[in-house]
């Protein structure tokens, strides 16, 4: 194995120049300065927005308890007759007003419809906010495939396994998150550094090695941020890439059509590992599994794969409000090593730097999710 900095990362200097990603503004008109509305939400909406994360999560947590227990996925169950109300919707009204129909008519918990249209209305805000003159058509077309899907998994949930390959047919998941999330990108005003070394990587991986990118994490859509500035020039990278991601996006029905577009590697945080202590020790074997799985996937060659070694998102210095990275978990980046090493498969250790946290600003405070939250469907926002 060959790393390019010494360990614990940002405790030495790299002999390689890091990778950066930057998202800047230049005006208050471009896409980026948009999803400040994330950020400067109010209360009653924050509220509104933790409330259904905390409650859907519980739901989802309780059934992925139930599926790993019993050792079967989800599947054999009555197929559902999916609703077309959102697909057909042809105007911002006809979409809205879905809503409606759709919790009238028992398919929708009110509290999802209510996290929808709060997602609907900042979205449409950041892509006017770009001065695109097709923004109208652009928000109506991925808004209406983001309805149609989050309602499908309310319908008939999605569940996960340890290791998660992105699916690319019959419904492209993989483009659905680039072209949801690709008008929230001033990519005249961003920039990738370091460029050399993606190819540098290309080479490594079409020779059959392994290369590992330990990061920072910023935004829950960094692996779209990633891909997306990486499509035109590295695409084997962009659509290759494999996250380590954790329980919140492959859980909340907000994030889960998004997370089946990516490669992902299924964990659990370790900082969360007791919010509901009876769920701890189905939370360390579902670990060892995904463990497992990672090994099996080195041992293959040519795989690249992302990490956020801190286990969650930065946040900007309370004082300062400036962003730098999170603290480094030294035991995430010493099992990265090892699996590395004992691969049997030539390996690189790479650092990425991220500064995109304009798109999805995470919210300022860290919160645990507590036993007592636990309602009939499910939802998160921590880290």
């Amino acid at each position: 194995m060959s790393s390019t900095l010494p360990l614990p990362f940002f405790g030495g200097t790299c002999s390689k120049a890091a990778f950066s990603f930057s998202l800047k503004s230049s005006s208050p008109l471009v896409p980026f300065q948009r999803l400040q509305l994330f950020r400067s939400t109010s209360r009653t909406t924050t509220r509104i927005r933790s409330s259904l994360f905390h409650s859907l999560k519980a739901k989802a947590t309780a059934e992925l308890v139930q599926d790993k227990e019993s050792g079967v996925v989800a599947t054999g169950k009555p197929v559902v007759e999916h609703s077309r109300t959102f697909i057909e919707a042809r105007s911002e009204q006809e979409l809205l007003s879905g809503l409606r129909k759709e919790v009238d008519a028992g398919r929708l918990p009110p509290n999802v419809a209510a996290g929808m249209e709060e997602v609907y209305q900042n979205y449409r805000n950041a892509v006017f906010q770009s001065g695109d003159p097709a923004a109208v058509g652009v928000v109506l077309s991925n808004m209406t495939v983001a309805f149609d899907h989050w309602l499908l998994d309310v319908e008939d949930p999605f569940v996960f396994e340890p290791y998660h390959k992105a699916l690319r047919e019959p419904f492209d998941y993989y483009m659905f998150g680039q072209n949801y999330i690709r008008p929230l990108i001033d990519f005249r005003n961003s920039y990738v550094g370091n460029l050399s070394l993606f190819y540098e990587i290309e080479e490594k991986l079409k020779q059959g090695h392994n290369v590992v990118l330990i990061s920072n994490h910023q935004t829950e859509a960094d692996p779209i941020i990633i891909s997306l500035l990486l499509e035109k020039t590295n695409p084997l990278i962009a659509e290759n890439m494999i996250f380590v991601a954790g329980d919140r996006v492959i859980t909340d029905p907000l994030c889960k059509p998004f997370s089946m577009g990516r490669n992902l590697l299924c964990v659990y945080s370790k900082k969360h590992m007791y919010d509901i202590p009876e769920l701890a020790e189905m939370k360390r074997k579902a670990n060892t599994r995904s463990l497992k799985e990672m090994a099996l996937l080195l041992r293959g060659g040519s795989k690249i794969v992302w990490i956020a070694a801190s286990g969650g998102r930065d946040r900007p210095d309370p004082f300062t409000e400036e962003w730098y990275p999170a603290l480094f978990d030294s035991s995430s980046v010493d099992n990265m090593r090892r699996l590395i090493e004992h691969s049997g498969t030539p390996g690189h250790v790479y650092p990425l730097a991220l500064l995109c946290y304009d798109i999805m600003p995470p919210p300022r405070q860290k919160k645990k999710l507590e036993k007592k939250e636990l309602s009939p469907f499910m939802g998160l926002d921590y880290q």
